[in-house]
This record gives structure tokens, C-alpha cells and sequence, in this order.
């Protein structure tokens, strides 16, 4: 089942707290979350399902976009 994110501020202020890619994807199950290096389509989602992540050295996540 896919998840779109609807509520923008309150996921932005999540990512915000820097969680770890396993974090998010227990907190957004269903979110594809796509890393750094990841392969992925070329599909256009406008229902904020598919966010790709922006990691430190640390692989914690530091922003993003939804894609």
C-alpha cells in the first residue's frame, strides 16, 4: 500500500529531527524512500508518495524532495 504524505509541516518537522532512513519508513510506512544512490523510475507522483532523501555523513536525513 502506498502512502502519501498529506500533512507537510508535520512530516518537515520530522525530518527536521535528522531520523535515520529506518525511522522515517517506520514513522511513513508505505513511503518510498529513495537514498542517494538508490535507482529509481522516472515516474512523476504528484501525491507525495515517493520522497527522495538528502543524508549526512552520518545517514541521518537532513531534507529532501518529494518527487
Amino acid at each position: 500500500m502506498r502512502t502519501q504524505v498529506t500533512d507537510l509541516d508535520a512530516f518537515n518537522a520530522f525530518v527536521a529531527t535528522r531520523p535515520t532512513p529506518e525511522v522515517l519508513r517506520q514513522r511513513y510506512p508505505g513511503l518510498t524512500v529513495v537514498l542517494p544512490g538508490d535507482i529509481s523510475t522516472r515516474e512523476l507522483r504528484s501525491d507525495n508518495s515517493r520522497f527522495f532523501a538528502e543524508i549526512d555523513a552520518e545517514s541521518r536525513i537532513t531534507g529532501g524532495r518529494f518527487q
